[in-house]
């Protein structure tokens, strides 16, 4: 439905107007301004916004018109809109709306309680006219007595969900009311010491480069923080962008980097699995990531790599969900010079939470990995430290299980665990796994990484905790990584990810030969040579097997031949099925089914029993119409493996992380640190 003030609105966008997001150069502080509205802006900036962003805001005008979608939808669009049309009705609309929250119980706890506060805030800085003075102090009061009632929840900042929509809601709230509520301006001040003592630090250590150590929750709460971040920036020169180079300075291009190549439904962006959930059909969470790299993008304008963010992001000119078309309104600032991704590296290193990322080319066919190998922080990871993704033309490798509820049967034995990842098991038969997400059953030995923490969930509270325990919490590290252009090489030590009762040893070195083919070496030593060794590698489909003891699965558009080249003679098994579920007997299904998950775990056994045992493996993707790839051939001595593909060698050392790439006659040397 267009409406009559869509018409208005057109003479507007005629105007070429043009208004740089705030932010786009550093401020000083500032006195928080007294006239309502302020956060986003006055009337008259929004006003400039709708000329310059008129699609946005005739679909923003339309759900607020027809009262469309949930709370954070509706009470934003029809702030928005009723504030750049002078339309007293819908102001009052979602006065009413909001009202119905403020009205309501105090929610306390693991709640959305800040985004509840953050939508009412919005309306009530917007429509202010439209509140009457009894009504104002009710929101007053619905918000100090649900600050008072959560002052000791969620307190965890590497548990960063619940953690941030609480305080980024109680912030923009305070900036909503900052003049009519006596209480806001310290609580602000107590929030600026918070994040200085705790979030700053927490940012530093658990997303260096952008990346986030708790996983794929990483898009759910970025954008409440960033809307606080961009409120403080504007309306007190409060710059939270500027203090936090490690992580929100390279947050935009992580983000980037953990989107899988091309385009699908409704025209995002598949995020690559990380811990719990994992997106793996479009939810809102795609949306607010892009928007999140908008934000960051207007920032950092001036900044090469952020431009070419914006190149990026370009590719996805609108949302997926229509009701989020204020996103588009006041986020998606087409003045950001996008630059060429041709000449931007196609790697990103994320030290803090150990990840790597790397792509063959920026083409939407491209070929895609993921490797993460890092510490301990918080619940939603997993025990998977080793884990590697592969995607061209579709998933290939990705992440076992399925995520509904957190301490499940299936969440607890299955999901979570290293036998639902691309890692390495070593089953020592008498080893137990106490107290996992508070899991009351019986828990499995899947003969995985340990879970020996204190906190049920595995987590910490806050960097000063974790650094005062590195013998608990330090599980795993990247300990090499360089990109060469015709060959990634990144390295990991996972070895205290798991006992030390059955396992001295455990390190992964990976050389990603572009375009699509990886060389994943691993050198294990147990403590016992009766602990079974299994590699494992997390299918989408289920392989099939070729006659010279390759296997090949498909999916989507592209193919993966899986080559397992050591230990010689090993024992391979595809488990799919039921069977996929099942440990010792058990079986541990899950109850629902949230998007397409590996259908097959390929498993490589030593034929032998040994203490000590190198894995070699030679994945290769492809098109799914390529019908052969190159076969490795391997020269093993008493020090060192050699693999040769075609004009390549790769060789590794047995007694050390190291070893030499050769190309065409030209040998150099596999890195022994981080080159970034």
């Amino acid at each position: 439905m267009i409406s009559i003030r869509s018409i208005k609105m057109t003479c507007l966008a005629g105007l070429g107007l043009v208004f740089l997001l705030a932010g786009a150069v550093r401020a000083e502080r500032h006195p928080v301004p007294r006239e309502h509205p302020r956060l986003f802006g006055g009337v008259e900036r929004l006003r400039e916004l709708a000329a310059q962003r008129h699609e946005a805001f005739i679909r923003m005008d339309e759900t607020a018109l027809e009262a469309q979608g949930g709370d954070q939808e509706y009470l934003f669009s029809a702030a928005l809109a009723a504030a750049v049309t002078a339309d007293t009705d819908l102001a009052r609309a979602a006065v009413e709306r909001a009202l119905k929250l403020v009205r309501g119980s105090i929610r306390v706890g693991h709640q959305t309680f800040g985004i509840d506060l953050a939508n009412c805030a919005v309306v009530f800085d917007y429509c202010r006219a439209a509140w009457t003075d009894s009504e104002a102090a009710e929101f007053i009061g619905y918000m100090n007595r649900t600050i008072d009632a959560n002052t000791g929840s969620e307190l965890s900042v590497f548990h960063n969900g619940f953690y941030s929509y609480k305080n980024a809601g109680i912030a923009v709230a305070c900036y909503a009311t900052y003049y009519e509520n006596p209480r806001a301006p310290e609580i602000l001040a107590a929030l600026e010491k918070e994040i200085r003592a705790r979030v700053l630090p927490a940012w530093r250590l658990a997303g260096d480069g952008g990346g986030w150590a708790e996983g794929y929750y990483v898009h759910y709460w970025t954008f409440q923080w960033l809307i606080y971040c961009d409120i403080a920036l504007r309306l007190e020169g409060l710059d939270w962008f500027a203090e936090s180079p490690e992580f929100l300075g390279q947050r935009a291009v992580a983000s980037m980097f953990e989107c899988y190549p091309g385009i699908e439904e409704r025209g995002t962006r598949h995020l690559a699995p990380m811990g719990d959930s994992g997106g793996r059909i479009y939810l809102w969470e795609r949306d607010h990531d892009l928007t999140c790299r908008r934000i960051l993008a207007a920032r950092f304008r001036d900044d090469p790599s952020h431009r070419a963010v914006a190149a990026f992001d370009r590719g996805t000119p609108t949302l997926g969900q229509p009701l989020y078309a204020f996103m588009d309104f006041l986020w998606n600032d087409t003045t950001v010079t996008p630059g060429g991704l041709d000449s931007l590296k196609l790697s990103h290193l994320s030290r803090g939470p150990g990840f790597v990322y790397a792509r063959s080319s920026w083409e939407q066919d491209a070929t895609y990995f993921f490797f993460k190998c890092g510490p301990r922080f918080t619940s939603h990871q997993h025990l998977d430290a080793g884990h590697f993704d592969i995607y061209k033309g579709g998933e290939l490798a990705g992440d076992g299980g399925q995520f509904y509820g957190f301490s499940t049967d299936h969440e607890v034995n299955y999901l979570c665990r290293s036998i639902a990842h691309s890692t390495l098991l070593v089953k020592d038969p008498a080893e137990t796994w106490p107290h996992i997400r508070a899991y009351a059953g019986a828990i499995a030995n899947d003969g995985g990484q340990h879970h020996d923490w204190p906190h049920h969930n595995g987590a910490v509270q806050d960097a000063a905790d974790f650094l005062g325990h590195p013998e608990l919490y330090d599980t795993a590290r990247l300990i090499a990584f360089e990109d060469k252009g015709d060959y990634l090489y990144t390295a990991g030590d996972c070895s205290r990810a798991y006992r030390r009762s059955k396992l001295e040893c455990f390190t992964r070195q990976i050389v990603f030969l572009r375009p699509g083919t990886f060389i994943i070496f691993d050198r294990v030593k147990s403590t016992r040579p009766e602990y079974a060794k299994t590699w494992l590698l997390q299918a989408m489909k289920v392989p099939q097997r070729l006659g010279d003891g390759r296997l090949v699965l498909d999916n989507g558009k592209g193919r993966l031949f899986v080559q397992s080249c050591l230990p010689a003679g090993a024992r391979v098994n595809l488990v799919s099925g039921d069977a996929l579920y099942r440990i010792d007997g058990v079986a541990h299904l899950p109850l629902h089914d949230v998007g397409p998950a590996p259908e097959c775990r390929v498993e490589v056994s030593p034929s032998r029993a040994a203490r000590e045992d190198c894995f070699l493996h030679v994945l290769t993707a492809t098109d799914s119409g390529v019908e052969d790839v190159p076969a490795a051939v391997v020269e093993e001595t008493k020090k060192e493996v050699r693999v040769r593909i075609g004009d390549t060698s790769v060789t590794f050392e047995k007694a050390k992380v190291g070893g030499a790439v050769e190309i065409k006659g030209k040998s150099t040397p596999l890195a022994d640190g981080i080159v970034d």
